[in-house]
Order: structure tokens, then C-alpha cells, then sequence
């Protein structure tokens, strides 16, 4: 894409949180251009520079980094940029002096929310209020209305012979990166099988990068008395998470990932929050305000369905952006 496109988003490379950015940029229905970060260990200094600074976006060696090369390179500053994480925030305030653009930033950065033209800050992270200040349910993501239908359209060849109900179980892990208990995920897949044979549907279960090969087996072995199918993550082939989505009659996720469920929700089928044990203060702030919004329940007995409307935070967002700047 040419560096005249009107949106630049800031592409951290931790995972979940470039997602966040991307996501915004994808409803707003324009160009928007891609642009790498990498960090050395002054990042965490150049967040707290009260008008941004690029110090912390290069190479180890102190060599510009691909995206500080397309900064330096674009002959047509961008009309708005769109970042998130604490790290971006010093890069997207620098690149809103050099431009004169607009900045939109996901997640509470230290210090200088208000120096955003748009602060989108979740409610369980206790953001600032300010006018300014968005507050949203769970996190943005790229699990969109469209995205859901197309990826429906694809895997419905695929898993629509899976007898329904269908149960879509999004294992994850413990916050910090140690491998799930295979204890608990083998309890966890054991209760959602009889569920699903409760009414004699089906399951299809996905693991993440920190369930661990032992707890993914165990899932695998919990399972067994059921109709189903299951990615091991990092096995070959394509990932059907998003099929899976697009394709649940009901959801099961793990209480570890705020990615998970936010994006979970962002379908029309009940959802449901398992294994409160592996959830963090930040995690149960983030169930307790979906839990009262309506759009989850901790798992029990049942996968009965309820009222509910998907929800849509980032196309919220987007549609604030719209308002606040001219795109086209």
C-alpha cells in the first residue's frame, strides 16, 4: 500500500494487542497502511515522554527499524493513526507531532491518555474518564459481523455435518505462561462432552499457546465420549478458530484470555466462561461487567440460550472515529 494511505496502524508484535488496532481500522472501510514496531530497551522510558518519542522503536543494534524507515520515507503524512499498548503510545504521540494527524490508542497508556485524540480504554481496566475517554465491554478485535459470515460460508461445508447443537470449547491457559493443569482441562473437556451429549450435539475444541501438549492431551482424552473435533495448536494445516465461531450454537472459553471471550461475544450463540480459577483480578473485573451487560454466564449446568445482541466494540469505535474525523 502507498504511504498516501489516510490510516496508519501501528503493528505491535505482542500477540492480542496489534489485533486490537487492526480490528478499528478494518470496520472504518478505507485504506489504512500497516506499520511494523520493534522495540529496544528504551521502550519502556519513551512511554513516559509527555509528547511521544521514537526511542524505543529501533533495532537493538540502534539501526532504524522497518517502520521508522516508512515514516522517514512517506511523502504524505497520514490523516489518523491507530495503535494500542502501552509501548505504541510514545511512537503514536511522536508520529501526531511530526504529522499533525489524529491518534487513536487502545489500552490505558501511562501518563498521557490525555494527550489522545481517542482513548479507548476497557471498563475492567479501571481507565480515566475524560472527554476523551471510550469506554468498552471486553476488547476490540477483528472478529467482525463480515468476518463471521465469510468464515461461515467457508467451514459450513466442513463442520456442518457435526450434529448440533455445536459446541465450540476455546481452551487457553494460566495468564503468565505455565502450562495448564491437565487435571482442569480434562475436567473441563469431560463436563462440556456430557453437555453437548445432553443434547445430543457436538464439540469442537481448540487449544492456545499456553495450554502445554500434557493439558492439550487431556483435553483431547476428556472429549473422547463425544462427537467432535479438535486443533491442537501449532499442528499443520488451517485453524478453524474462526470457523468454529462462526459455526457454535454455543461457546465455552476458558476464563484466562480477555481475547478469547471479547471475541467469543462478538457472535449471536450463548457464551460461556469456564475455569474461573485460572483468572486474574483484571479477568474477573472483565467477567463480572459481561456477566451484567448480559452477554456471558459462568458455565454450570446447562447451555441453554439466552437474549442477547452480539457485540461490536470495535465497530463502535469505528463509528466514533467517523465522528471525530474525515476519512474520504
Amino acid at each position: 500500500m502507498s504511504a498516501a494511505t489516510p490510516v496508519w496502524v501501528l503493528d505491535d508484535p505482542r500477540p492480542g494487542t496489534a489485533g486490537q488496532a487492526i480490528g478499528i481500522a478494518e470496520r472504518l472501510g478505507v485504506p489504512f497502511r500497516l506499520v511494523p514496531m520493534s522495540w529496544n530497551r528504551l521502550a519502556h522510558m519513551a512511554v513516559l515522554a509527555p509528547r511521544g518519542s521514537p526511542i524505543g522503536w529501533a533495532s537493538a543494534a540502534g539501526a532504524d527499524a522497518e517502520g521508522l524507515a516508512i515514516v522517514r520515507a512517506a511523502t504524505e503524512p497520514p490523516v489518523l493513526t491507530i495503535s494500542a499498548g502501552s509501548r505504541s503510545a510514545a511512537a503514536a504521540l511522536w508520529l501526531r507531532r511530526r504529522f499533525g494527524c489524529r491518534s487513536v490508542h487502545c489500552m490505558r497508556p501511562p501518563l498521557v491518555g490525555d494527550r489522545f485524540d481517542l482513548l479507548v480504554v476497557p471498563q475492567h481496566d479501571r481507565g480515566p474518564s475524560g472527554p476523551n475517554v471510550m469506554p468498552v465491554l471486553g476488547v476490540p478485535h477483528r472478529v467482525s459481523p463480515d468476518a463471521l459470515r465469510r468464515a461461515r460460508e467457508i467451514w459450513s461445508e466442513r463442520l456442518g455435518h457435526l450434529p448440533s447443537p455445536r459446541v465450540a470449547l476455546l481452551v487457553g491457559g494460566p495468564i503468565h505462561g505455565a502450562d495448564l493443569q491437565p487435571s482442569l482441562a480434562h475436567r473441563l473437556a469431560r463436563q462440556v462432552a456430557r453437555l453437548a451429549n445432553t443434547r445430543r450435539g457436538s464439540v469442537m475444541a481448540t487449544t492456545s499457546r499456553r495450554t502445554g501438549s500434557e493439558a492439550t492431551e487431556a483435553v483431547a482424552a476428556g472429549l473422547d465420549a463425544s462427537m467432535h473435533l479438535m486443533f491442537r495448536w501449532g499442528e499443520p494445516g488451517e485453524n478453524p478458530y474462526l470457523g468454529f465461531l462462526a459455526m457454535a450454537d454455543a461457546v465455552v472459553v476458558s476464563a484466562d484470555s480477555v481475547s478469547m471471550v471479547s471475541e467469543a461475544c462478538a457472535t449471536d450463540a450463548p457464551v460461556f466462561i469456564a475455569l474461573p480459577e485460572l483468572a486474574g483480578g483484571r479477568h474477573r473485573r472483565l467477567h463480572r461487567s459481561l456477566v451484567e451487560a448480559g452477554q456471558v454466564k459462568m458455565l454450570g449446568d446447562s447451555l441453554s440460550p439466552w437474549s442477547r445482541e452480539p457485540l461490536d466494540e470495535a465497530g463502535h469505535v469505528a463509528d466514533a472515529i467517523r465522528r471525530l474525523v474525515k476519512l474520504d
